[in-house]
């Protein structure tokens, strides 16, 4: 357990500034850095590649469900915009807009995509004629540029990268029912492959996205108590397509709105993933998302036959599928150590002349420093065996920290009162009114992450104006 404890002197303890804990990590890990385009971020490989982790697996995982992948532009007429009024009100304050091409004034601004509604709309409304061509169900990988006020590596950026998944029905209920699939597809990769407990339910009306009639979401928390909207799904109703004049003829031949859906998860899931599993080391990585799941360290790799072992068992892991890299630098073992740690690799295996001696490799988890040693013939084996153990306690450990951190309260007093000793989650039964909403942001701090699907009677009055109430809402303050 001796790794566990010690620490990277670049990287601010957690308990000391958590936030500056949190840049020190995506910095040490070269993650990502502020590009010259203020807001803007590069994205460095070893960011990337988790990125693409990402990407891969979740698509995988839409392409299950029947979703196809399309690309469209990334600027949108401002006349497009304009079609749906809600949701150019929504997004005004973000937009950036294009008023110059080629030198000259365009005839009509061009927005970068803050989202892509629109667009889909625009296509679709010249492809949609009869039920025959419904449903359709399409995705985009891409980024997205909204111009923030305030920015932070992955949790908030002006450009950032997402996808965004768009499609159209024709039923409502066959559109609801897409909304809640492509939900639990993010709640099934996020808590399977990310490790991050989740709670799950409705945004409230005023905390839905501008334009939906539903935003469903999945929320984590984070260690220092906060909470971070890790992907959302949203039923739109037929107000996008009608304002496209989007309709289509049943098998009556008569003419009927569609029903359209959108839901989307970006780059910041990988700011939860620093937040919930990592240390005062650095990135802490589940295996099943890591780009690199196992580093080789020679110890003595200048004796004989000490890094051709090495090499060749770096070969053999990666044709099994055992993403593995091999730090054949010249850097001292502490040094390279240390490396590892910083960037998350789940598994450190230790090879020096006394292991190829006994025919037995050193194998170190990350996560809690735990040592096991095994014969070299099951090796394999072993590393798949510790990539189970470490998933699953990877994720016992972030739920613990969940569960531990949400509390009740019956009135505004309680939750004041919790505030000043602890962070983390309220539970509090809410009437509905978006002033008492309003309110108890404005007095607390904590907003209205959703109404849990996994709903409880705490009591039958609002915390804050003692009205009737049925509805039981998690509060918290949000990254």
């Amino acid at each position: 357990m001796e790794n566990s404890k010690k620490k990277v002197s670049a990287i601010t303890s957690q308990e000391v500034d958590f936030a500056a804990w949190y840049t020190d990590v995506v910095k040490e890990a070269k993650l990502c850095e502020y590009s010259s385009v203020k807001g803007c971020l590069n994205y460095l490989p070893n960011g990337y590649a988790i990125w693409e982790n990402i990407q891969k697996r979740l698509d995988a995982k839409f392409k299950e469900t029947g979703v196809e992948n399309v690309y469209l532009p990334v600027l949108i007429p401002e006349s497009l915009l304009q079609k749906e009024k809600n949701h150019i009100e929504g997004f005004a304050p973000e937009v950036a807009l294009v008023t110059r091409g080629g030198g000259e004034e365009l005839e009509e601004n061009f927005a970068i995509r803050p989202t892509s509604e629109t667009l889909f709309c625009d296509i679709w409304k010249n492809m949609v004629k009869s039920y025959r061509d419904l449903p359709l169900v399409w995705n985009q990988w891409n980024s997205v540029f909204r111009w923030e006020k305030t920015t932070r590596p992955f949790l908030r950026s002006r450009e950032f990268l997402w996808q965004e998944g768009h499609t159209l029905h024709a039923t409502a209920e066959e559109a609801e029912e897409r909304t809640k699939q492509m939900l639990n597809v993010y709640y099934d990769f996020v808590t399977q492959d990310l490790a991050i407990p989740l709670i799950v339910g409705k945004k409230t009306d005023s905390e839905k996205f501008a334009g939906a009639e539903a935003t469903y979401t999945i929320e984590s928390m984070m260690k220092d108590g906060k909470a971070l909207q890790s992907g959302t799904s949203h039923f739109f109703g037929h107000g996008f397509p009608d304002a496209f004049d989007i309709k289509y003829l049943d098998k009556e031949n008569k003419l009927h709105s569609a029903y359209e859906t959108s839901w989307g998860m970006s780059t910041r899931i990988i700011g939860a993933l620093i937040m919930v599993h990592g240390d005062d080391n650095g990135l802490v990585l589940p295996p099943r998302i890591a780009p690199t799941q196992v580093m080789i360290v020679p110890i003595a790799q200048h004796k004989e036959g000490v890094l051709d072992f090495c090499k060749k068992l770096e070969k053999h892991l990666n044709k099994v599928e055992i993403r593995t890299k091999l730090d054949d630098s010249e850097k001292s073992p502490g040094f390279k150590f240390a490396n590892q740690e910083v960037l998350g690799i789940p598994l450190r295996l230790e090879i020096g002349p006394k292991e190829l001696d006994e025919g037995k490799i050193i194998l170190v988890r990350r996560d809690t420093g735990e040592k096991y040693t095994c014969p070299v013939d099951e090796v394999d084996t072993k590393i798949l065996d510790i990539f189970i153990i470490m998933q699953k306690e990877m994720f016992e450990k972030a739920k613990k920290n969940l569960k531990t951190n949400i509390r009740t309260a019956k009135s505004i007093q309680d939750m004041i009162d919790i505030d000043k000793e602890h962070s983390g989650f309220i539970k509090a039964m809410w009437c509905g009114s978006e002033e008492c909403e309003s309110k108890i942001k404005e007095e607390t701090g904590y907003g209205s992450r959703c109404i849990p699907f996994e709903q409880e009677t705490i009591c039958n009055h609002c915390v804050y104006c003692g009205k009737d109430a049925d509805k039981m809402v998690i509060w918290g303050k949000s990254y």
